[in-house]
């Protein structure tokens, strides 16, 4: 019996390991306001990383959609002579989006829109 509560004990800190690491903003990853999102967008890659219907649904001008569920397959579009600035609905997904793209593209200068695309006021386009 004591070993069953130990094996649910360890298996309960290595669940809540996995989930801090998955929502914890990884220290590479600049998280910026909406105003400086917008400052430095235009010189950068735009990525929103959220599925084709929400995309559909609206999204920043300007921006292209690559979603999380094929970034490792098109890793490739993501060019390395330019900052990637990324946003998801919430941010939870760009944190996500971010790890791999530093570690498959290999570049580090990623930005993320604080609060994600459910806080923009700004300008958007709707397909």
């Amino acid at each position: 019996m004591t070993i069953t509560w130990i094996s649910w004990g360890i298996l309960l800190v290595i669940l809540i390991a996995l989930l801090f690491r998955r929502f914890k903003k990884p220290g590479f990853l600049t998280e910026l306001t909406q105003e400086e999102f917008i400052e430095g967008y235009r010189k950068a890659q735009l990525l929103d990383v959220r599925e084709p219907r929400e995309y559909n649904g609206g999204h920043i001008l300007g921006a292209r959609n690559l979603p999380l569920s094929q970034l490792k397959q098109r890793i490739n579009e993501i060019r390395d002579d330019q900052p990637v600035y990324l946003y998801c609905q919430s941010g939870a997904r760009s944190r996500q989006a971010a790890r791999i793209i530093r570690k498959k593209a290999g570049t580090s200068d990623i930005y993320q829109l604080k609060k994600g695309f459910k806080k923009w006021t700004g300008k958007i386009k709707k397909k």
